[in-house]
């Protein structure tokens, strides 16, 4: 198992250049390593983000892994290029060209809709199992891990307008996509689209409720998520989880045929969530009814362009039990049900200084990157 995660960081007094973080916890400097090997596509590796080789495409994706792969199989050549993660600063590892959140998990679909609608016996909205749902979101906020994130003012009601009461996270995953950019009007087979992703963040969608559940009839979520998104700093390739792609739930009805094909599959994951170094969920991403694929040909299909650099977010993993739920809304039933914390005090929602850190795993053992942020209070 080889856990390569790419990245973009600065060591001290130094400009900004990619590594990989490796295993053993320290970083491998690309730009230092590359001019002394012979390797392929040289000059994506001496750029300051992925940027470069997000454009690239898949063909160049594949060579410059098989390479690195070779590498670390010698570690003892590799001591002259690596530096302790610690002794670096982590940065937004690409631009994110367009951003979009989807509500690709079916849990929590259901219990977002069974805690505003108790009595409905059908949750989910008629359009949810026919096709991929989800919002545009706001490229110019997603930040990189370890970016406080000031609690956002807003309108909470009918003429009440001041800082969010109900900050929430929601535990997702992202997909990063790269390769030529479509045209206006092109559409994407599932296997076009699933070469165009390039690797996986974890991603925290912070969400303002308050301002969210006022604004969002009837076009859903504008200013509530708009404040920030938060990412790894470390971009986890698609090869090195290729071991650990999964078949999806059933489905009734059967997808429609341009979201039918072999690339129709998840990821074997499992997320942690910890508040202030407390765990308090371990959603699983192996039950997201709709895959990465889908959700890219999803996109395309209109003819709305795909870029090198788009980001697409799962929305909140949730699971069956509460212990697996991804977000506080429905961890503490929008705050009916309140978490007890081990230090005996009560939650609803975040408080600030709180700290969220979310963390990713597979059944072998690969570690994703993982993403923090640290609530501070609201401007002025």
């Amino acid at each position: 198992m080889t856990n390569i995660r790419y990245g973009a960081f600065r060591p001290p007094g130094r400009h900004q250049r990619l590594g990989v973080l490796t295993a053993d916890g320290s970083v491998l400097d690309l730009s230092e390593m590359a001019p002394g090997h012979a390797l392929p596509w040289p000059e994506l590796l001496l750029e300051p983000t992925l940027d470069a080789l997000l454009a690239a495409g898949p063909a160049a994706w594949g060579e410059v892994y098989g390479w690195l792969t070779e590498q670390l199989d010698d570690p003892g050549r590799l001591a002259p290029f690596q530096r302790p993660v610690d002794t670096v600063t982590a940065a937004l590892p690409f631009t994110v060209a367009d951003y979009v959140d989807f509500f690709a998990c079916e849990q929590h679909a259901v219990n977002a809709a069974r805690i505003f609608r108790p009595d409905d016996e059908n949750p989910l909205p008629p359009n949810w199992r026919h096709h991929p749902v989800g919002y545009h979101g706001r490229a110019g906020t997603v930040v990189g891990s370890g970016t406080d994130i000031r609690r956002p003012r807003g309108q909470r009601g009918p003429g009440d307008f001041g800082p969010s009461r109900m900050l929430d996270f929601e535990a997702e995953l992202g997909y990063v996509l790269g390769g030529a950019p479509t045209t206006m009007g092109e559409s994407l087979t599932m296997a076009q689209a699933d070469e165009r992703v390039f690797g996986v963040v974890l991603l925290n969608d912070w969400s303002a409720r308050d301002v969210q559940f006022f604004e969002s009839r009837p076009l859903g979520p504008f200013l509530g998520k708009a404040f920030a998104t938060s990412v790894s700093a470390w971009v986890t390739p698609m090869q090195a989880l290729a071991a650990d792609r999964t078949e999806p739930p059933a489905r009734d009805p059967r997808p429609q045929g341009y979201l039918l094909g072999a690339q129709d599959r998840g990821l074997d994951l499992e997320l942690t969530v910890a508040l202030n170094g407390e765990v308090v969920s371990r959603p699983p991403a192996s039950g997201l009814y709709w895959t990465p694929a889908q959700l890219v040909t999803h996109l395309a299909s209109g003819g709305a362009t795909v870029r090198p650099g788009d980001l697409l977010g799962s929305g909140t993993l949730s699971g069956g039990e509460r212990g697996q739920r991804g977000c506080l809304l429905e961890l503490t039933w929008h705050a009916r049900e309140p978490l007890t914390l081990a230090d005996g005090s009560e939650l609803g929602y975040l408080r600030d200084g709180d700290e969220v850190l979310i963390t990713a795993r597979t059944p072998a053992g690969l570690e994703l990157g993982e993403v923090r942020g640290r609530i501070l209070p609201a401007a002025g």
